[in-house]
């Protein structure tokens, strides 16, 4: 098994969207929902690869494009907030989501972050357990600050990192 995380730079545009379409293949309403923000998100990437490669990763499996992770950065030190996350399918529940989280959070706390937090949808049962499962405290909704309420998510998590 040769795993690694590679700079975004070092793949071709539309990759991020392919992985992604890829992961989230199981179910057609989440991709009809997200494609358009895929697109976005990759464009933005390609177009500032300055910030895809210090704010992300691809993640490899003998050089296979297997998954992909960025987190926004513009709250840091305060937090980071993790986005788009995922494993594609064939190589789902073999342990790669949990690495490519950690690697992720690995990098995050490089630059004194004192949390991050990360949401998913109530039907998305491995990604809750891959969250909690590198340490990620389910949060109570009650408690949400408008942006994580923008989010549009089921459940909201958070690590405390720094303090």
């Amino acid at each position: 098994m040769d795993i690694k995380f590679n700079k975004v730079s070092e793949f071709n545009r539309g990759i991020l969207y392919d992985l992604l379409s890829d992961a989230y293949s199981f179910d057609d309403s989440i991709i009809e929902v997200c494609k358009e923000r895929w697109r976005e998100d990759d464009n933005f990437f390609f177009d500032n690869l300055q910030i895809a490669d210090s704010c992300g990763f691809v993640t490899t499996l003998n050089d296979e494009a297997i998954g992909i992770i960025f987190w926004d950065p513009r709250n840091m030190p305060e937090y980071a907030i993790i986005g788009d996350n995922c494993i594609i399918t064939k190589h789902k529940g073999k342990g790669y989501g949990k690495l490519q989280l950690r690697e992720a959070i690995r990098r995050i706390t490089q630059n004194d972050v004192k949390k991050v937090f990360v949401s998913t949808n109530n039907d998305l049962i491995p990604a809750q357990r891959n969250y909690e499962g590198v340490g990620f405290i389910r949060l109570d909704n009650s408690t949400l600050e408008q942006w994580q309420i923008a989010q549009n998510a089921d459940i909201y998590y958070g690590m405390d990192i720094l303090g």
